[in-house]
């Protein structure tokens, strides 16, 4: 399978993972906190399958910007947190970052 789907995948599994945890609400709701644990570790598979791919640097940088801003942008959207002009530039600057990565390894 392509590096990029198997990377997409991890970051989709992370993703769901964190908002699982978010509605988890500690530990009361068990359901939620199974749903995070599948999810990590689903995540967890697919960048060890892209690792045998690609360089460590980038993958982890990849999924953890677009994770990071991804959970970031669904905490405005769905939980309601606060967005303002550092947050927008924090989330872009993150973007910027994953695209200079990805840039820099094509050469």
């Amino acid at each position: 399978m392509p590096a990029g789907l198997l990377l997409t995948f991890a970051i989709v599994a992370e993703v769901v993972g964190t908002v699982a945890l978010t509605l988890a609400d500690g530990f009361s709701r068990p359901w939620a906190l199974a749903g995070a644990v599948v999810s990590y570790l689903l995540s967890f598979v697919f960048l060890a399958l892209v690792l045998k791919q690609l360089d460590v640097g980038l993958v982890y940088a990849i999924w953890a910007g677009a994770g990071t801003a991804a959970v970031a942008v669904i905490g405005v959207a769905a939980f309601g947190e606060p967005m303002d002009a550092v947050k927008a530039l924090s989330i872009l600057a993150v973007m910027v970052g994953v695209i200079g990565l990805n840039l820099s390894s094509a050469h």
